[in-house]
């Protein structure tokens, strides 16, 4: 099997969403490679054998009539056209004059007057009727930069995809016929001149895709946002002294300072120093979080108010922002279901419109009884009013708006078919640990009693400290990636312990772990483990040793038990915390006649606790689950009716999410569980699950509104212009209107 690489490239020159199937078309006929065209954020995410050059790929699409460029991950997707503004400036130099000296019927007489005498006086030859149709030569003058170079680009689209018509297709035909018509008009001075329709069109069509352009950007400023957020240099720690280097440059391991007011370059561990952080734009969570030595922190988070010093753990394309940023990017690369039927429509709607138009013409001319003028004209309305930008934009522009902000809520869509799947939702599925709690052990409790120095001997009295103890717990734990190791690592930390030597390190999986660690002028042997496992290698433990166990084991916490050479002088219990506000979720939940469920791998005792705490009947409680176990409870559920919401974060959960109608992942969950799910949450509370929901409902409503007014629009439209009822120029306001609308109305997902 060949490895496959996926990437996104900006692609330059589209119009409508005719131009999304003709690249489409053109890339997928290359053995291996699936496209996606993204109309509102103007870029094609491809699928592609890894041993297949990019190169190959935007030589397609320039074969196809179009430019692209290969996005690096830092690169902004959200591209606007560069030359909108200047088009547009020079569409008003041009069109202004033109219309208002065609319309304003008063100045037509003082300009032939002047024009003549003009001419006469240099002795140019005159135009034919010249002496009446002056002003129309000089309009048709004046549009004709409009027509041949500002426009030129709308031209040459039409003629590349000649075999697969586009937008540009209409607006070409239109103008060129009104245009080229008007020159015949004045020259033979029979009929009516439209170059003030030709001119007013392209006003209109660069002026609507001017105003998209930039309603376009606002839909990918989130997604801008999150992309400016990553740091450029970072100050790392040399031998002591802080050394300016490119994030480039940056290696995990390295320790790097973050002063106040500056964003923090990559994810870490704080290893010195507190403050607090603003997790806002990456996670959604508003208010700051204090942070002081051992805890995680996240790249480009920003800190407030105190130095740090930060040890990285995560870089590049491993950090938190990376991961945001590149699922959102494959969301905004991807397409609804509900666009399906929009592509089918958009990719006849050219050519129909284009026969409509003809016979437009030929009823009104042959059957109708009109002049050739009146039938032109309206056959061009026709040609004109028709737009299937709206079509074409009516989904993945609400999209594009919803991921974006989406992410900087801290709630990530990762496919589009969330957006159906999220309005018949009637069962909640939850896994325990990581998602109705934090899913990191935390030291609880921690018990240090001083007496053991009496069986220890006066030799251990000099650095028998609190200090010291946690020093040596922290020697052997730094070294383990136990979560029960790390949670009394991080502990340690916290209470300013040292990173002290340790020789003849062992780890007993299901034990604990031992080494001989240096203690001043001491090295006694060290062991932390499971009070059972200590107690086998100990003198029997003093009273307030055996109180704080039975006290963990109350509480269901893990227990571990420190020793010094024999002897028991520490415990350690750790355990999970349930979120503050799973209570306030599940309830949440019951309101919208949601049935919820707690599906844990944990022990039945554990479960049934932390049900009752957050609400969650026992009968909805299913304890000691295995993956495949979750799969077929997910599975059963779906077969008596259900549609069901998977929530959980382990590797143990993905195959429940992948079979779930719709998935959450916790973000602080595992990479597999992730990529798994259909959406991720950043933010550390429960609740993001409604809100999730919330966004999803209220995108898919914002499609379904877009698609009813693209389609009525021209159900209404086309009919119209095609029983002259209405002008090529208000046709052409019309048109561009209806695309604006699209991509305002998508602007108001909040």
């Amino acid at each position: 099997m060949k490895d496959i690489q996926v990437q996104t490239y900006a692609v330059s020159g589209m119009t409508c969403s005719s131009c999304v199937n003709s690249i489409e078309r053109a890339l997928n006929e290359i053995d291996g490679v699936t496209a996606s065209v993204n109309f509102a954020s103007e870029t094609v995410h491809i699928v592609r054998p890894a041993d297949l050059s990019p190169d190959v790929v935007m030589k397609k699409i320039k074969s196809a009539g179009y430019s692209a460029t290969l996005l690096k991950d830092s690169a902004d997707p959200a591209l606007h056209r560069k030359g909108a503004a200047r088009a547009l400036l020079f569409a008003i130099v041009l069109a202004v004059p033109s219309i208002a000296i065609s319309m304003v019927m008063s100045w037509h007489q003082p300009i032939n007057d002047w024009l003549i005498e003009l001419f006469t006086n240099y002795s140019i030859a005159l135009p034919p009727h010249a002496d009446h149709l002056f002003a129309s030569w000089l309009v048709l003058a004046i549009t004709a930069p409009l027509i041949f170079i500002v426009a030129f680009p709308i031209h040459r689209a039409a003629i590349r995809n000649i075999l697969h018509p586009t937008m540009d297709t209409l607006i070409s035909l239109g103008s060129l016929s009104a245009y080229i018509w008007s020159i015949y008009a004045t020259y033979t001075n029979q009929g009516d001149v439209y170059t003030e329709v030709a001119a007013g069109v392209l006003l209109f069509v660069i002026l609507g895709r001017y105003l998209e352009t930039r309603a376009k950007r606002s839909a990918g400023s989130a997604l801008s946002t999150l992309l400016a957020l990553g740091e450029k240099e970072v100050a790392v720690l040399r031998n002591g002294t802080e050394v300016l280097i490119p994030i480039s440059h940056l290696v995990i391991g390295d320790e790097f300072v973050v002063k106040p007011g500056a964003r923090i370059a990559t994810d870490g561990v704080v290893i010195s120093g507190q403050s607090t952080v603003d997790n806002s734009l990456i996670t959604g969570e508003s208010k700051p979080i204090e942070i002081t030595p051992g805890m995680n922190v996240i790249g480009s988070a920003l800190n407030n108010n105190g130095r740090i010093i930060v040890r990285a753990t995560r870089i590049g394309s491993d950090t938190e922002l990376a991961r945001i940023t590149a699922m959102v990017v494959t969301a905004q690369g991807t397409k609804a279901p509900i666009q399906a039927l929009a592509d089918k429509i958009a990719s006849i709607f050219v050519p129909v419109v284009t026969v409509l138009a003809i016979g437009t013409f030929a009823g009104w001319y042959y059957l109708g009884d009109k002049s050739l003028t009146y039938s032109i004209s309206t056959a061009i309305t026709v040609l004109v009013i028709a737009c299937p930008c709206a079509l074409g934009l009516a989904t993945p522009v609400a999209l594009l708006v919803a991921s974006g902000r989406g992410a900087l809520r801290g709630i990530v869509i990762r496919h589009p078919r969330v957006l159906e799947a999220s309005q018949s939702i009637d069962t909640v599925v939850l896994d325990k640990t990581g998602t109705l709690t934090d899913g990191a052990m935390k030291v609880q409790q921690a018990s240090i009693p001083l007496s053991p120095q009496k069986v220890l001997g006066a030799t251990f009295a000099s650095i028998l400290t609190e200090k010291n103890v946690l020093s040596s717990a922290l020697a052997l734990e730094s070294q383990s990636d136990h979560p029960v190791s790390q949670a009394i690592a991080t502990y340690c930390i916290s209470r300013s312990a040292e990173q002290l030597p340790v020789t003849e390190f062992t780890q007993t999986p299901g034990v604990g772990v031992a080494g001989r660690v240096r203690i001043g002028d001491k090295s006694p042997v060290v062991i932390i483990g499971s009070p059972d496992s200590v107690a086998h290698s100990c003198v029997p433990f003093d009273s307030e040793i055996q109180q704080a166990i039975r006290d963990g084991q109350t509480h269901s916490h893990a227990v571990s038990v420190l020793a010094w050479d024999g002897v028991a002088i520490a415990v350690f219990a750790a355990g999970d915390v349930i979120k503050g506000d799973a209570s306030a979720t599940i309830t949440e939940l019951r309101n919208r006649n949601i049935d919820v469920w707690l599906l844990t791998g944990d022990n039945a005792e554990a479960a049934a606790k932390v049900g009752a705490l957050v609400g969650i009947n026992s009968d909805r409680i299913i304890a000691s689950a295995k993956p495949e176990e979750k799969l077929a409870k997910i599975s059963a559920l779906q077969m008596v009716g259900k549609h069901v919401l998977m929530v959980g974060d382990g590797v143990n959960d993905a195959a429940a999410l992948a079979q779930a109608n719709l998935s959450i992942a916790m973000g602080t969950g595992t990479d597999t569980a992730i990529a798994t799910a259909d959406i991720t949450i950043m933010r550390p509370q429960l609740m993001s699950i409604i809100d999730s929901l919330a966004l999803s409902k209220r995108t898919l409503r914002t499609i379904k509104v877009n698609l009813g007014w693209a389609f009525t629009y021209n159900v209404i439209g086309l009919p119209i212009a095609a029983m002259g009822l209405m002008s090529p120029m208000y046709a052409a306001a019309a048109m561009a209107m209806s695309s604006l609308f699209v991509v305002t109305n998508s602007l108001r997902i909040k």
